[in-house]
């Protein structure tokens, strides 16, 4: 078996790059977007304005409580029903990634804004800044210290995650390794290769964000 593993992967790693970036530029689209719509998820549930609040919640619980594969499926059929556009599958599986990466992210962020002293923002209302300059000058550069690895970590779980997304042959690694796994009628080797490399992949991130989180407990 090593030696069919080695064989297959000199003969096709162009195959399996091919699919590692896909998965790479998917997952970090997916962590961009999510941030971006998940920051404006947890302001929403942090507002003192109850429907917003109780239907950002409802949001965030319904997406944490339900299967990502059966997201995918949702928004992979349905979106270009409701939309009228034939979107293509990246499109709608990078949507359904999205969101549910935002809820998750919305947590994150507002973890890290609510760990911050209340203290700071008393100072900072006593100094004459309003709600929008508090936030922005005084709690989100205290906070990012918080959210960023937490970040660091949910762009290792979307890698991962994105493996769902070769029921729907987006061309990701797992795509590719079902791809080569008919077409050469080898069941282990290429599966053991994508874990080889997954693991490479997600090892290296999470000594990044480890070596990054030290770095900010030696600062403060």
């Amino acid at each position: 078996m090593l030696q069919n593993i080695i064989t297959v992967f000199v003969r096709f790693n162009h195959v399996f790059l091919q699919g590692l970036w896909v998965t790479l530029l998917l997952s970090a689209l997916t962590v961009f977007l999510g941030t971006v719509f998940g920051s404006a998820i947890a302001i929403c549930k942090m507002t003192k304005f109850k429907p917003v609040r109780l239907l950002t919640t409802a949001y965030i619980e319904v997406i944490r409580g339900t299967p990502l594969l059966l997201q995918l499926y949702v928004f992979f059929f349905m979106l270009p029903m409701v939309t009228g556009v034939d979107m293509a599958p990246f499109t709608s599986i990078l949507v359904a990634l999205v969101l549910n990466s935002s809820a998750y992210v919305a947590e994150i962020i507002r973890a890290g804004i609510q760990a911050v002293d209340k203290g700071q923002t008393e100072a900072a209302r006593s100094l004459g800044l309003n709600p929008v300059q508090t936030m922005t000058r005084i709690i989100l550069p205290q906070a990012i210290k918080n959210i960023l690895p937490t970040l660091g970590n949910e762009f290792i779980m979307v890698i991962k995650e994105t493996s769902l997304a070769s029921v729907f042959f987006l061309g990701d690694l797992m795509t590719q390794v079902n791809v080569l796994r008919g077409a050469l009628f080898l069941s282990m080797e290429p599966l053991i290769i994508a874990g080889v490399i997954y693991f490479v992949v997600t090892f290296s991130l999470s000594k990044l964000v480890a070596a990054y989180e030290r770095r900010l407990a030696t600062s403060d």
